[in-house]
């Protein structure tokens, strides 16, 4: 059978697919929020609590998702989960309240916790060191790519047919991808049409013996985890803000309506995309120009993420909606490539057995900070207003920055000390 030249950026493909279909799904509801706050007659507090349903049962899940990944492998994993989730959204069709709405987020959430782990395992499995912040990257664009798909698809989708019809819709897609899936993905291993040169040059020097059964004792024993799972914490509630509080935001409080707010919407997920790339190449471009250790150059891109997370904050001194929706758009850039930084940083520091649990219980660590934030904007959003919740936002991230600098990175001692072993070994 013939080879494929440079298969894993088609496996890296097939997991930006399921991303932006992930993503499309766990975004319908934020689009469909002033819609379904009418029909279904609930509350702005009720709606945080059908989102905090998902967060709570998504970050939960998170890490008892990464692990059976790393027990049971990428192949059979991803497809029992993308399967779930995408029937979990078809069901959104058939809510008839807030507590039924809630119950189908909370199934959502179970079955979408694998989706991120899954990513970050293959960037592991299928790429070398060198460019393994590059492909969780490219493959995060996928979530922001989703998100930037939803407003106009799930719009159109609505308008069109029903609400009914968009959760139908979208669903379906995410059981479309689970079978597509199966029938494509195999483990590096036996893919029987990776070439013998590209096995050799993602797998470089590493030991191809059987890898150990994954461990969550490892995982948890490593203080690079408490690092990396703080800084999650404090910068998941950013994400979480846009895809689930913009378009409220901009319709109740900026005075759009569903169809302008449609025609805007994608942009701060464009300027994600960006982010999520651009933070993949500029951990190399650090490592290169200014010799920093692999570890160093990602904690530098998480810095200009973290910078740049001052957009958010600015919001409350516009008056023009489409100057907030820029403000957004510069948070957007912000998180996205800080978040696919901090996912390298997994793959840096986790063995390749553990790469899909760390992820997952990081991902637990974010998702709960997003829940607590998404219950707080609920209560206090209508009393003191949004935009002191988005100038947090901003304050959190720089506190993140600071601690993964001082927890996970590499003083000059330690990297020369680590370089002069290696050579000695040598």
């Amino acid at each position: 059978m013939n080879k494929v030249r440079g298969l894993r950026w088609y496996i890296l493909a097939l997991v930006m697919l399921g991303t932006v279909v992930n993503y499309i799904d766990r975004n319908t509801l934020g689009v469909l929020a002033p819609v379904l706050t009418k029909e279904l007659n609930f509350t702005t507090q009720e709606y945080s609590f059908i989102v905090a349903a998902f967060q709570i049962s998504y970050s939960l899940m998170q890490p008892i998702a990464g692990f059976i990944t790393d027990l049971i492998g990428l192949r059979l994993g991803y497809f029992l989960f993308a399967l779930t989730w995408g029937t979990a959204c078809a069901l959104h069709a058939f809510a008839g309240s807030w507590q039924s709405m809630a119950g189908f987020r909370a199934l959502l959430g179970i079955g979408e916790a694998a989706a991120i782990p899954s990513g970050v395992k293959m960037s592991t499995n299928w790429f070398p060191p060198k460019e393994r912040s590059i492909a969780t990257g490219w493959f995060n664009t996928g979530s922001s790519v989703g998100a930037m798909i939803a407003p106009p698809l799930v719009v159109w989708l609505s308008l069109t047919w029903s609400w009914q019809i968009a959760f139908i819709v979208t669903g379906s897609m995410a059981v479309g991808v689970s079978i597509l899936w199966f029938l494509l993905y195999r483990d590096l291993e036996r893919h029987h049409r990776l070439s013998d040169e590209e096995r050799a040059y993602i797998v470089g020097d590493e030991p191809t013996t059987a890898l150990p059964k994954p461990s969550m004792k490892d995982v948890l024993a490593k203080k690079q985890f408490w690092g990396i799972a703080t800084a999650r914490f404090l910068t998941e509630p950013a994400w979480q803000t846009f895809s689930y509080w913009i378009p409220l935001y901009m319709v109740t409080a900026r005075g759009m309506d569903i169809k302008q707010f449609a025609l805007f919407a994608w942009l701060p997920f464009l300027a994600a995309d960006i982010g999520c790339i651009a933070g993949g190449y500029v951990s190399p471009f650090f490592a290169n120009r200014f010799r920093m250790s692999l570890v160093n150059s990602r904690i530098a891109g998480i810095g200009i993420g973290a910078l740049c997370m001052i957009g958010p904050g600015l919001i409350g001194l516009v008056v023009s909606p489409i100057a907030a929706i820029l403000l957004f758009s510069l948070g957007g850039f912000a998180h996205q490539m800080l978040s696919s930084l901090l996912y390298a940083l997994v793959t840096d520091t986790f063995e390749k057995q553990d790469v899909a649990t760390a992820t997952g219980f990081a991902g637990m660590a974010g998702y709960l900070g997003g829940t607590l934030f998404t219950v707080l904007i609920g209560q206090l959003a209508t009393t003191i207003g949004y935009e002191p919740l988005f100038v947090c936002l901003s304050v959190f991230d720089i506190v993140a920055l600071l601690v993964v600098w001082v927890v996970l990175g590499e003083r000059r001692r330690t990297v020369e000390t680590t370089a002069a072993s290696a050579t000695r070994a040598g």
